[in-house]
């Protein structure tokens, strides 16, 4: 990846990690431990989504089943200032 593109792709990848960890918050989990934990994910994993590190869409899809919402869902969440 170019220069600016993989800066764009790494923006991407944090707003998506913040907005993992805006759900985890708001179903209640304080912990990503915790969360990670209880839905059988690993927990180093898991940080690094929300860390903006690493992030499959294997991993995202089963983070978004756990929340019960879709990627449509999801991806409304961000709003234009966060935009990817």
């Amino acid at each position: 990846m170019a220069g600016m593109e993989l800066e764009d792709f790494n923006k991407s990848i944090e707003v998506i990690g913040k907005k993992l960890r805006e759900l985890r918050i708001s179903a209640g989990y304080r912990s990503y431990e915790v969360f990670a934990w209880e839905n059988s994910l690993s927990r180093i994993q898991y940080w690094k989504m929300e860390q903006g590190t690493n992030c499959t869409l294997k991993s995202l899809h089963k983070i978004l089943k756990i929340h019960e919402i879709s990627y449509q869902e999801f991806f409304s969440l961000i709003d234009d200032n966060e935009a990817l």
